[in-house]
């Protein structure tokens, strides 16, 4: 697939198109394209492009129009996807079966929905937690305020890491050899004026972001939103996780960030952080 290229491209970024010159297991007798496919289909889908063609999708992924409809056509028939008006192709409910079951069944999404819930309560604000899924950020647990945020997400959701609070602080703890791939290989995309859009400021808020310990992204991803994430550590001491409280810019101060919320989140993250142990 291709890399982020715009703001509703905030999918995972692979390495290689199924059945492609570059796909590193052409000419393995064990490796299904056709399932390689349809799952790059699948993921083509975004909370942000939500309905997609299939010229759309054969752009995104780099598959072929015919393989697309043949995938399309496939997944249709077994009910996760459809197209009402018969070209543009939209994700059913039952495409959560393929995902639900992994993410509820994790220790962390199981047990941390009563200490998420406390924190959004106690701060009237949403509050989540994410993992690092390539150069993407998972969402796997999360507790909404009754605020209204414009933008929708949910378990499951995907958003590019480098442009959000948990995704720094993820790649911020990554090892050496691999935060240097990362910044090798990863498409900038300027989705507000406030976006970092070069690979040495992003270093350098990386370097920041691990010396103090939190990561603040204000209005980087969307026009009046803004959040605070800090890591969630293991006995060990690495970070498989983050965790989160965003606000509404127009509501919260920056500075309000690490005064009132900043504190709360770190006793959440503590707590937290014993599932890991």
């Amino acid at each position: 697939m291709t890399r982020h290229s715009s703001p509703d491209a905030a999918s995972e970024d692979h390495s290689f198109v199924a059945g492609s010159s570059n796909d590193p297991f052409k000419g393995d007798p064990n490796f299904m394209t056709s399932l390689a496919r349809g799952l790059e289909v699948i993921q083509a889908f975004t909370p942000q492009r939500r309905l997609m063609s299939i010229s759309q999708i054969s752009q995104k992924t780099g598959i072929p129009r015919a393989a697309v409809r043949r995938c399309l056509y496939t997944l249709t028939k077994l009910g996760f996807v459809y197209a009402q008006d018969g070209k543009n192709f939209e994700l059913r409910p039952r495409i959560l079966t393929l995902g639900h079951p992994y993410l509820a069944s994790t220790p962390l999404a199981k047990a941390t929905q009563p200490v998420l819930k406390h924190i959004s309560q106690m701060l009237n604000e949403s509050c989540s937690i994410a993992t690092l899924d390539g150069d993407d950020i998972l969402y796997i647990a999360r507790a909404s305020s009754s605020r209204i945020m414009s933008i929708d997400l949910d378990i499951g959701s995907r958003l590019p890491a480098f442009a959000t609070s948990m995704g720094r602080v993820l790649i911020a703890h990554l090892p050496p050899e691999a935060l240097n791939n990362y910044l090798k290989r990863v498409s900038l995309v300027r989705y507000t004026q406030h976006t970092i859009a070069s690979v040495s400021s992003l270093k350098e808020e990386l370097k920041k972001v691990r010396a103090q310990g939190y990561a603040i992204n204000d209005q980087e991803l969307e026009i009046g939103l803004r959040s605070i994430a800090v890591p969630l550590l293991a006995a060990d001491g690495s970070v498989s996780a983050a965790l989160n409280v965003g606000v509404q810019a127009g509501l919260v101060p920056i500075a309000e960030l690490t005064e009132r919320i900043l504190p709360v989140l770190r006793d959440g993250a503590q707590e937290l952080s014993l599932l890991l142990s």
